[in-house]
């Protein structure tokens, strides 16, 4: 077989009536930077806070070289 691409183009329903055109959903760049950058955000804060409290109970502190 040579090229064979699977794809399902339904035009036509059942009786033989043309389907309208399905609606298409545009996410630009603006949509998607309202949405990311929030949650980038929220987790940064959420990241910072937990190295905090690992490093306020001596769980986890970043050594600190002096040579």
């Amino acid at each position: 077989m040579k090229g064979v691409t699977l794809s399902r183009n339904a035009v036509t329903s059942t009786s033989g009536a043309i389907l309208p055109k399905p609606d298409i959903t545009r996410f630009g760049v603006v949509r998607m930077t309202v949405v990311v950058l929030p949650f980038l955000y929220v987790g940064t804060l959420i990241s910072k806070q937990f190295a905090a409290l690992l490093e306020e109970h001596d769980i986890f502190v970043p050594d600190d070289d002096d040579d």
